[in-house]
């Protein structure tokens, strides 16, 4: 169930400014998730139901914001570099729905996406265990976090 998600995001990011995304390792996690700094908390309902989270610490929040706005300097994820990483969250949601559909799960919605921010934050989904991406974009890691069940 991670590719759609993968290619969205791949598919995605270059449309936002970022030349390279390099996978650096996969792994499994259970239910609940521990964050440093932002979490993009997108829902996922339809024949597929559970979460799609993209994550990454402050600072990278930062410089992805920042790279998104043109090169805006980003000094604090204030309300305008937060709208701009949760809409990059919605977009490769979005586009993850479409690549669903082309290989036949058909009828997937999302929710608005949710940002969290805090340390030592923690999220329970409703799946027993998520399978998590870590990626490099442009050099900024970003872990992509699916917990998707039928």
């Amino acid at each position: 169930m991670i590719n759609p998600i993968l290619e969205a995001f791949v598919s995605i990011v270059p449309q936002l400014g970022f030349q390279k995304v390099e996978k650096k390792g996969i792994s499994l996690k259970g239910s609940i998730l521990t964050y440093q700094g932002v979490l993009i908390n997108i829902g996922v309902v339809g024949p597929l139901k559970g979460a799609v989270l993209i994550g990454m610490d402050l600072d990278s929040a930062k410089q992805f914001a920042s790279k998104m706005m043109m090169g805006m300097e980003v000094p604090e994820l204030d309300s305008l570099a937060q709208s701009a990483i949760s809409e990059m969250g919605n977009m490769v949601c979005a586009n993850a729905c479409t690549n669903f559909a082309k290989v036949g799960i058909e009828g997937l919605d999302i929710s608005p996406p949710t940002l969290l921010i805090g340390n030592d934050g923690q999220v329970r989904l409703a799946v027993s265990e998520v399978l998590v991406v870590n990626l490099t974009v442009d050099g900024i890691l970003v872990n992509v976090y699916c917990g998707l069940y039928k």
